[in-house]
């Protein structure tokens, strides 16, 4: 198992501070860059040097091998090395790591599923997964949270040469949960992966995604959809390390809020290194405010070394509740309510049409159904 150190200075992305030890991260002060729009004061007990907490139940079903293995096995830190303290705290907490893999040249019809049940959020628990698509395989795995925890987890995600990998990554916490999830990811050769991340509960909610191509040809999509409710951080981090020829990435992220204290970060940093000729990339994010007192951070990075490229772009946008929009409908006699609930299922469309997965698919729609039900109320008050 990998311990060493990569620390280095962070002039720019390419120089991110990578550590397995929780001692080369320095306690974040708020005025540090990746933590300028985090609550530190909500997850002060995130960063501590080690935690001991109730680890969440798993339960996993489905077709894909499915192991639960000492932190000593071979196949665990092979990846990236964690990139901030919560990852590393991370890393260095869990007992037993949760392994699941996909078979060389074989295809999953149904999806495996894996139910994260948290049932204590009295003290911080470190946990970690190892998902591996082995060479030419194909599947789908859903990771679903639920319940009440305070958790700091890593997530090492392997996609061999020529696998095909839909991963699926879903936050619907209890209103107290506190949740931080680092996802380590590599693409072999001819590689592709859709990766989804759907956050709609806890308190704070931290996701960050970083990816890395091991050869050229690697696919990676990228969706993400959160609803932020009164009070609620919801925050997600993408980095897109372009270190190899001939490869694609492409992120699309979309969140509604509404309620007095909603906050909502998104931060998409692409890195094109001057080896990485042939890259296309793109990345978007769109926010859309329901009420008064919601905030929405959205940045957008690009930093691209070679000039060879097929084509890179970005475009982020924060807008609130067209008002234009719901007078349109209204005067085709469309009532208020259902003129609303209309204009924000058309935000969220096109992108739940791009994740693919139909249970994840209704589970989203069922929860934009039931947040929309909650804005119909507050703006009748």
């Amino acid at each position: 198992m990998a311990q060493q150190s990569t620390l280095t200075s962070t002039s720019s992305r390419a120089d991110r501070p990578l550590s397995f030890n929780v001692t080369d991260f320095s306690v974040p002060q708020g005025t540090e860059e990746e933590w300028r729009f985090t609550p530190l004061e909500r997850i002060e007990d995130f960063f501590v040097e080690s935690v001991s907490g109730i680890e969440p139940e798993v339960i996993v079903r489905g077709e894909a091998s499915y192991e639960k293995v000492a932190r000593g096995d071979v196949r665990l830190g092979k990846l990236q090395a964690p990139e901030d303290r919560i990852g590393a705290v991370a890393w260095n907490s869990f007992e037993k790591a949760h392994v699941i893999t996909l078979e060389e040249d074989r295809k999953y019809e149904s999806e495996t599923v894996v139910s994260v049940n948290g049932l204590d959020n009295s003290a911080v628990a470190g946990m970690h997964f190892l998902i591996e698509a082995k060479k030419f395989a194909e599947g789908t795995v859903v990771v679903n949270h639920t319940g009440s925890a305070r958790v700091s987890e890593g997530m090492e995600v392997n996609v061999q040469d020529g696998a095909h990998l839909t991963l699926v990554s879903i936050q619907d916490w209890k209103d107290d949960a506190a949740h931080a999830l680092s996802n380590r990811i590599r693409l072999g050769r001819d590689a592709s992966l859709r990766h989804i991340v759907v956050t709609l509960g806890g308190d704070v909610v931290r996701v960050t995604t970083s990816i890395e191509y091991a050869a050229p040809g690697g696919d990676a999509d990228l969706l993400g959809a959160y609803f932020v409710d009164a009070d609620q951080h919801l925050e997600h981090r993408l980095f897109v390390d372009h270190n190899e020829p001939n490869c694609r990435s492409n992120a699309t992220y979309k969140g509604a809020l509404q309620g007095d204290g909603a906050h909502s970060v998104w931060i998409g940093d692409v890195l094109i290194r001057p080896e990485a000729e042939g890259t296309d990339t793109y990345e978007l994010n769109r926010n859309l405010v329901l009420t008064e007192g919601a905030r929405a951070d959205s940045v957008p990075n690009l930093e691209i070394e070679t000039g060879e490229i097929e084509g890179a772009g970005h475009a982020s946008a924060t807008g609130r509740f067209d008002d234009e929009q719901l007078f349109y409908l209204k005067s085709r006699g469309i009532p208020e309510d259902e003129a609303r609930r209309l204009v924000v299922r058309g935000f969220f469309a096109e992108l739940i049409n791009k994740i693919g997965v139909e249970s994840v698919q209704l589970k989203l729609m069922e929860a934009i159904e039931e947040e929309l039900s909650l804005t119909m109320g507050q703006v009748h008050e």
